[in-house]
């Protein structure tokens, strides 16, 4: 066992419970959906690895009846999330890379920003959307706590500073770069326990006409299309409108936009300034007033989803265990971590699917976390053969399939597991 090893064993068992809501503080929460324990999402292992005892956590969705924001009631430490060979990359698919262009070109645009303005990206990753924005003429830095995924995005020319978003780091780059015009948050503010620290930085370090984005699946498209496996231990909230607008005003902010796309099973882009800088869009309102129309944060209506939630569970299970009787092989394609908390919460492992499949070399030759499936390049899906595949990045499905167009003319098929398991 080598120094990394001793060290990650030293920090897994590190998390601790909810006790008040991570926007209002209020103690009023409600549990409404419990998918099990399950080891951390990203926590691909390689084989030497697997010898090493796993640890799993509580995967509980609870309401706050007070402001209506949803999220886990178990942290897990960030550290064990995000530093040990933090397995994913933002440039894996064109879809993702298509979508981040338009996102940047959206952005220069409705705000109307100057070449050389800053842009900063707070879990930068890779570089990737940091990239398209130096295409549109801004100066660019990023922040990302993993120093794998940081190494390469330095390495590719994109200015990126290891650490977790702090005050301290905003105040370095603040210093160095100046103030930032944009600062961005893909994927990352739902991944943020202190959300209050966050928006104390972002006053630190934008502009006074600054502007923070961020972007993230949106919780009511994870009810009404039943994508549960996008609950795992680094989302621990779960996005809607009106607890962010109430949230942000404490520190002298607003939500002054709101913008919809398709990505990751349908996100939200959320634009916040400071109060009275910017005319409050139509978007917002209309928002707002759907969300109380739909009664999303409504304990009943969410305990009704929990139920469909578990009926899917057993509707999977049924079709796998069927296709099996029959002689069947299966696998998986794809192992996105969302792949791994629908494998966790079925109890899919090995005795039902034969291997995944990747084009992440970073999760090639790894096994999933808790099932031990092991991973293989996409061409195993016709090279080791299988009848059935299980699409586990079911929101990038028009491209995996694409891209597994030979798999298909040797008569393989497809399961796509959310809102309703089926056949294609």
């Amino acid at each position: 066992m080598n120094d990394q090893d001793v060290q990650r064993e030293a920090i897994e068992p590190l998390s601790r419970p909810l006790t008040k809501c991570r926007m209002c503080k209020s103690e009023d929460l409600a549990l409404y959906l419990d998918l099990g324990h399950t080891p951390p999402a990203d926590q691909f292992r390689t084989k030497e690895e697997l010898v090493l005892p796993e640890v799993s956590y509580p995967l509980q969705v609870v309401l706050c009846q007070s402001c209506g924001l949803s999220q886990l009631n178990h942290i897990v430490d960030p550290r064990v999330l995000y530093q040990h060979d933090y397995p994913y990359e933002s440039s894996t698919t064109k879809t993702g890379k298509i979508h981040w262009d338009e996102f940047a070109q959206k952005v220069v645009r409705r705000l109307a920003l100057p070449k050389n303005s800053l842009v900063v990206d707070i879990g930068s990753n890779v570089g990737t959307l940091l990239e398209s924005f130096r295409a549109e003429d801004m100066r660019v830095v990023g922040i990302d706590p993993a120093q794998n995924i940081v190494d390469k995005a330095n390495a590719a020319g994109v200015t990126t500073y290891c650490d977790f978003y702090c005050m301290a780091v905003a105040e370095k780059v603040a210093d160095a770069h100046d103030h930032a015009s944009v600062i961005v948050g893909t994927n990352v503010f739902a991944h943020i326990d202190d959300l209050e620290h966050v928006m104390e930085c972002n006053a630190r370090l934008l502009g006074p006409e600054g502007v923070f984005i961020f972007e993230s699946p949106y919780f009511q498209n994870l009810v009404d299309h039943l994508e549960y496996d996008t609950i795992y231990h680094e989302h621990l909230s779960y996005l809607s409108l009106a607890p962010v607008a109430k949230f942000v005003l404490r520190f002298g902010f607003e939500v002054f936009a709101v913008e919809e796309s398709d990505i990751h099973g349908g996100s939200f882009r959320v634009y916040i300034g400071r109060q009275g800088n910017h005319a409050i869009d139509a978007s917002v309102t209309e928002m707002l007033q759907r969300e109380e129309e739909r009664k999303l944060h409504d304990l009943e209506g969410l305990t009704v989803f929990a139920k469909r939630v578990a009926d899917n569970r057993e509707q999977l299970i049924t079709l796998i265990e069927g296709l099996r009787k029959e002689g069947k092989k299966i696998v998986g394609v794809s192992a996105p971590a969302k792949g791994m908390t629908l494998l966790n919460y079925c109890g899919l492992t090995t005795r039902e699917l034969a291997f995944l499949t990747e084009r992440s070399t970073l999760k090639i030759g790894r096994f999933s976390p808790g099932g031990y499936i092991p991973i293989l390049p996409d061409d195993a899906l016709v090279n080791e053969g299988a009848d059935y595949a299980l699409l586990l990045a079911w929101n990038f499905a028009p491209e995996i399939i694409k891209n597994t167009r030979a798999f298909q003319e040797k008569g393989g098929k497809y399961i796509i597991p959310v809102p309703v398991p089926k056949i294609v």
